[in-house]
């Protein structure tokens, strides 16, 4: 059962349409049912459930499906209303949907993983089920024959998959905190790069075949943009939640990032701005300021007589620098930095009040976030989590009115 929550937008933050709740245990995901009001759930309960929306306002459920293993992750494929689940035990079961969205037909089972289903992604072109686990291989699978295709192992848990439909390009983030780019033939795959950034494992990831970017989100609570299509190796970073991103939309349309964090924090980023990249950190023996030695340097100590100091990093132009001379903290949005960080003394002067100016907007979901989806053409978003309980948002107050052509959330 789900309540519609009648608001209507005061400022320019997403608004709640409904809260779903029912589920027994964690929602690991939520798809919306492209021009229908209709949400596909999957859960930790061992259930896979669709919920329409009914004449009251109120959404229940149409299908209500039990598992033998426990719901760990989901694709649904809306022109042919196939649905993948992926599960604690390593299997992907598929299933059929009719038209009506009341009835569901078991199709088959793919023998994809030993261990826990961490993403899929459906290729109708290719007839492959793509899969990701925390047996640490990805592997794809003909939906055909119901045949193993291939697999790729890595050295620690697959945890995230986006898939690049026309060059058949698969980007896959594990618990290291690595992106691998592998090109997935008939039978066999080539690894292309290996993407290092982040300093937690990769939590979700997205992929803009028009613009050619990466975006990942981790647990060291930061996201990294990989301009892949550059080949240059070009790398933006941002940084505004408290916690671990969880999962990430690019809105090519209006060039604007949507992330949503495990402690409820929704951030949009305005990605049509000129930004600049975050330096790399430089190395020194002594601060690059005073020139006073890091507590290392025992040559310099003695010859100076003096005491070591703690190395620290100016995060404006990377230089290596004591606490002396990096007492100032500012935030610095066109590096990716919302909230205040260290800087140097020097730096700190050159930052304007403008260059403060946030590039980006923070909401509160008020719920533990664990998956994300929207419906761009719409202008929805479906959060859920922990908490078991399913919010439908209206992104439009946010993402811009243009996404939403001719919708009326009420």
């Amino acid at each position: 059962m789900a309540a519609e929550i009648h608001s209507r937008p005061q400022s320019s933050r997403p608004v709640l349409l409904s809260k779903i709740e029912g589920h027994q245990d964690a929602v690991t995901a939520a798809l919306l049912i492209p021009k229908e009001d209709g949400v596909i759930t999957a859960s930790e309960d061992r259930t896979i459930r669709v919920w329409l929306k009914r004449d009251s306002g109120q959404y229940w459920p149409s299908i209500y499906h039990t598992m033998a293993s426990p719901c760990s992750a989901m694709a649904y494929h809306h022109d042919s209303r196939r649905i993948f689940v992926g599960q604690d035990n390593g299997a992907v079961m598929e299933f059929h949907v009719s038209e009506d969205f009341n009835k569901m037909n078991f199709i088959k089972t793919y023998p994809a993983h030993q261990n826990r289903v961490s993403a899929i992604i459906f290729s109708l072109t290719a007839e492959w089920v793509i899969s990701t686990g925390h047996d640490k291989c990805v592997s794809w699978m003909c939906t055909r024959s119901g045949n193993m295709l291939g697999r790729h192992f890595f050295t620690s848990w697959a945890s995230c998959l986006q898939y690049d439909f026309d060059t058949q390009y698969a980007f896959v983030g594990d618990y290291s905190g690595q992106i691998t780019l592998l090109k997935l033939e008939q039978n066999t795959c080539s690894v292309i790069t290996t993407l290092k950034g982040h300093e937690g494992s990769i939590a979700c990831l997205w992929w803009d075949p028009i613009q050619r970017l990466l975006f990942s989100g981790a647990s060291d609570n930061s996201i990294i943009m990989w301009d892949i299509g550059g080949r240059k190796g070009r790398t933006l970073l941002l940084q505004g939640h408290h916690d671990r991103v969880q999962s990430l939309c690019y809105l090519q349309l209006t060039r604007q990032l949507v992330s949503c964090s495990s402690d409820g924090g929704i951030a949009v980023w305005n990605m049509d701005v000129s930004r600049e990249e975050a330096p790399q950190w430089l190395e020194s023996d002594s601060c690059q300021k005073c020139e006073q030695p890091f507590f290392w340097n025992i040559k310099q100590m003695w010859d100076t007589k003096t005491l070591g100091l703690r190395q620290h990093h100016c995060r404006k132009c990377g230089q290596a620098v004591c606490g002396k001379c990096s007492s100032k903290r500012s935030s610095y949005p066109v590096m990716g930095f919302e909230f205040q960080v260290r800087v140097c003394d020097s730096c700190y002067d050159s930052i304007k009040d403008e260059d403060r100016t946030s590039l980006a907007t923070f909401h509160e979901g008020k719920h533990n976030i664990s998956h994300m989806s929207m419906d761009v053409a719409r202008g929805l978003m479906v959060t859920c989590g922990t908490d078991r309980v399913v919010k439908i948002w209206d992104m439009t107050p946010v993402v811009g009115c243009s996404l939403a052509t001719g919708f009326s959330p009420h």
